[in-house]
């Protein structure tokens, strides 16, 4: 029998993730949030691997709380996740995946494009949602990974920030306001640049974005985060002196809605 997998935050993401785990053979325990972590942890004999499928407004007080032994078994799958958001908890080398699937309340997951995974259960992860026809992929290098993440970001605060303006889906977005999604963008990579450290090559990043919007094009822009997500960038981008004229117009446009 394979070993226990725990999955921590029960979730639409993570019944998905679970699904795909119980498909595969894995005993699965979840961890709600009405229990505590280090009890539960105390009853379980080394798990094959923690899930943490919390959001991501509650990634820090969760990885806070993961016992040391279960540090190098953890998999992430949060949006607007960066290496400093597990690297600061001192999570050994975790396995991390850039969903490209969303799941709703009432309905089944839709796939935008394939999901990238690396970590040591990588293979596991895909195998798992394999079993559910989720394509999913091994990336080669952390360059690769840290690439992946950004364009996530990018496509996540670009389509949410921009909805609060024109609201619609993202191929209105493209094709009818790309003016505004391209500022939005420049913004946005300039919170990433220097959250990352790094330049990111915008040309390539907004390649891959478009096959994202591709992947849906009647995919929604404004979701329940969108004001959060404007909020915690401009927040950013004030302690740390960056230009983002455009989010600023769009807060400012919202101020006087």
């Amino acid at each position: 029998m394979k070993k226990t997998i725990v999955v921590i935050g029960i979730g639409e993401m993570s019944g998905v993730f679970t699904r795909g785990l119980l498909r595969a053979g894995y005993p699965v325990i979840p961890i709600t949030r009405s229990m505590n972590i280090s009890e539960t942890a105390s009853q379980i004999n080394e798990p094959e691997m923690v899930l943490v499928a919390v959001g991501e407004k509650d990634l820090d007080s969760v990885l806070e709380q993961l016992p040391d032994d279960w540090k190098n078994k953890t998999t992430l799958l949060q949006n607007e996740l960066l290496p400093d958001d597990w690297k600061k908890h001192h999570l050994i080398n975790p396995t991390v995946i850039s969903v490209w699937f969303e799941k709703k309340k009432g309905q089944d997951y839709k796939v935008l494009v394939a999901s990238p995974i690396i970590g040591p259960h990588a293979n596991l992860i895909k195998e798992a949602l394999a079993t559910l026809d989720i394509p999913a992929w091994v990336v080669k290098d952390d360059n690769e990974m840290l690439f992946e993440l950004v364009r996530k970001n990018l496509y996540i605060l670009t389509t949410n920030i921009t909805g609060l303006e024109v609201g619609g889906d993202v191929n209105s977005l493209w094709n009818e306001n790309r003016k505004l999604a391209l500022n939005v963008i420049n913004d946005v990579l300039t919170i990433q640049n220097h959250m990352t450290a790094q330049e990111h090559d915008r040309e390539r990043l907004v390649e891959a974005m478009v096959e994202a919007i591709n992947g849906d094009l009647a995919h929604k822009c404004m979701g329940r985060s969108a004001p959060d997500r404007l909020s915690r960038a401009l927040e950013y981008a004030a302690k740390n002196q960056l230009q983002v004229n455009e989010l600023q117009r769009i807060a400012r446009l919202l101020q006087q809605a």
